[in-house]
């Protein structure tokens, strides 16, 4: 659940993963460069050199599906929104992207592919049953994600109980130390980490209350030519049983498509 408008000045050093449709399906020997920032498993993440993750497996089918040959960096999340927004050295990036009214603005969006919640992350013996069980605990995020805009209402955007940080990777890393009482973040990254760390005493909260459900699409620049290409494919590969697999490899469990289709 990613969201905001951050620009980086340093370099970044970039990863790349191809993929080549059907040139006879689209007709369109173009090359499409997509960002992603690899560091948001299990959707996307670095396996030594390889971006691997399911944003990375479903853009690789819905490409083939539309026929576009395609590249996909890892440029990183402070970049990646300027970047599509300026629409020259990326034609668009998939990288756990929601959807927002602020963001619609600025950029088109794809069909939706993925339907995601915030969750909390908290010890086993927490007293914490709710998002309203917050205001008087200290809470970390992933700066500028959905998470971050959501416990600033709750708790104040200027609350130095809200701890923010680059990656949730860090953020979680300060919920093991004990210098926050929680973290918020999107549930694949819940049920990651929990699948990882099954010894480490934590537990999930759902709160459907004040978390309502996201949904991630491909991000593109304004007036995209590829949004006429991908929406189709998108359809197509969800209700498939190619978005089953895929799913149910990186998130074990089989989707729930109909809100995705509608």
């Amino acid at each position: 659940m990613k969201k905001g408008f951050l620009l980086a000045l340093a370099a970044t050093v970039a990863f790349t993963l191809t993929g080549c449709g059907s040139k006879a399906a689209s007709g369109d020997d173009k090359k499409y460069v997509f960002a992603t920032d690899a560091q948001y498993a299990p959707m996307e993440n670095m396996d030594k050199d390889k971006i691997v993750g399911f944003d990375v497996d479903f853009l690789d089918a819905v490409m083939k599906e539309a026929g576009v040959k395609y590249e996909l960096k890892n440029i990183g999340w402070d970049t990646l929104l300027e970047s599509v927004k300026q629409g020259k050295e990326y034609h668009g990036a998939i990288s756990s992207v929601s959807i927002t009214d602020e963001r619609k603005a600025t950029y088109d969006y794809s069909a939706p592919y993925f339907e995601s919640i915030n969750m909390i992350l908290v010890k086993e013996d927490s007293p914490v049953k709710s998002a309203a069980d917050l205001k008087e605990k200290k809470v970390a995020v992933q700066i500028s994600t959905t998470a971050d805009t959501i416990m600033g209402t709750i708790l104040g955007e200027k609350n130095p109980n809200l701890k923010k940080f680059d990656s949730n990777a860090v953020a979680l890393m300060e919920l093991e130390k004990g210098g926050v009482d929680a973290v918020v973040a999107d549930v694949a990254i819940v049920r990651e980490y929990l699948k990882n760390n099954p010894n480490k005493k934590f537990k999930s909260i759902e709160d459907t209350k004040n978390f309502t459900p996201e949904y991630y699409a491909i991000l593109l620049p304004k007036g995209s030519e590829l949004k006429a290409k991908l929406d189709p494919a998108i359809k197509k590969v969800v209700s498939s049983g190619t978005y089953k697999e895929i799913y149910k490899k990186w998130m074990g469990v089989e989707p729930k498509v109909d809100s995705l289709l509608k």
